[in-house]
């Protein structure tokens, strides 16, 4: 019985094993290929697959996902022999199992050389500043010969990104000098552009505000010379309708010589020569009153004369 059991046992196992290996499970997004006593059979694709145990094995699994594999620093050399560091990263993704099997040995060292390569061909062609300033460039020319390359591996390249340009340390140090100096120059640039501006503006307020005060000066003029001309007009009305004689102008002329004499800066007093026919007028006006009084009898009354008294005048009165 014991030897029986035994080999129930090792036949259940085998039809155990033999169930594992016809069943096959392959995770979405993945394929498996399958060879048959070493030879490509078919290609196992997402769900459940059932294979001939012991004659079909899976060769390999491959991820059908897009990859991502960034690529170690590459010394490239640019055409005015200056060594610059390029870190590039590589989005692909397996279009075709089989071919990314049996078509190259190891699809990421390929692509990683080939992408070394097409970086110094497309870099030697180009100097630094160019190398610089042209990152779409390059990730389009490398992903267009990386495209190309790799479509018989059953690859497909989608992106191609340079990380980073790093130029030796001495170029580095002079493109800042150089970019410091140009950030001073545009600063100074435009401050002095501002500057211009301010003074410009400057002068346009003064020159503004200078014909604004000379638009007022000159209407305060008018209007000055306006009053003083309706004074002088009713003055000469009033004077006019008063009808002084020439005793009363005299009079008047002689009451304006204190005024014009006034002031600390008047050193010198220039007498018009109307001031004599002006006294002369005074004095006629105040010979005319006559004496108030007798000489010597103390009267009020004229002394007597053998003769008649003069007629007597109306004293003129002066305002």
């Amino acid at each position: 019985m014991e030897p029986i059991i035994i080999v129930l046992i090792i036949l259940v196992v085998l039809v155990f094993i033999a169930l594992i290996k016809t069943i096959q499970v392959i995770p979405q997004a993945s394929a498996a290929i399958v060879e048959r006593f070493g030879r490509y059979t078919r290609t196992l694709n997402a769900g459940l697959n059932i294979v001939v145990p012991f004659i079909d094995s899976i060769r390999n699994r491959v991820d059908l996902r897009e990859q991502v594999v960034p690529f170690p620093p590459q010394p490239v050399i640019t055409q005015d022999n200056l060594v610059v560091n390029i870190d590039t990263v590589i989005y692909y993704q397996v279009t075709d199992a089989r071919a990314a099997t049996y078509e190259v040995a190891s699809y990421i060292q390929a692509i990683e050389q080939l992408t070394v390569t097409t970086l110094r061909n497309i870099i030697g062609g180009m100097d630094l500043e160019r190398t610089l300033t042209s990152r779409e460039e390059i990730n389009a020319a490398l992903r267009g010969v990386l495209d190309e390359a790799t479509g018989k591996w059953g690859i497909r390249v989608n992106r191609v990104e340079l990380k980073a340009i790093e130029p030796p340390t001495s170029i580095q140090d002079s493109m800042e000098k150089q970019m410091r100096a140009d950030r001073d120059k545009r600063a100074a640039i435009l401050q002095a552009e501002g500057v211009r501006q301010s003074e410009i503006l400057r002068a346009e307020g003064e020159k503004q505000s200078a014909i604004l005060r000379a638009e007022g000066e000159s209407k305060a003029a008018a209007l000055r010379a306006e009053g003083e001309a309706q004074a002088i007009r009713t003055v000469f009305e009033s004077i006019h309708a008063g009808d002084p004689d020439q005793k009363l102008l005299s009079y008047q002329y002689l009451q304006m010589l204190p005024k014009i004499a006034e002031g600390d800066a008047n050193k010198l007093w220039i007498v018009p020569s109307e001031i004599g026919d002006a006294l002369k007028g005074l004095g006629g006006a105040m010979g005319n009153f006559g004496p108030l009084s007798g000489g010597g009898n103390g009267g009020g009354t004229p002394a007597a004369t053998g003769k008649d008294p003069a007629p007597r005048r109306e004293q003129p009165t002066i305002d």
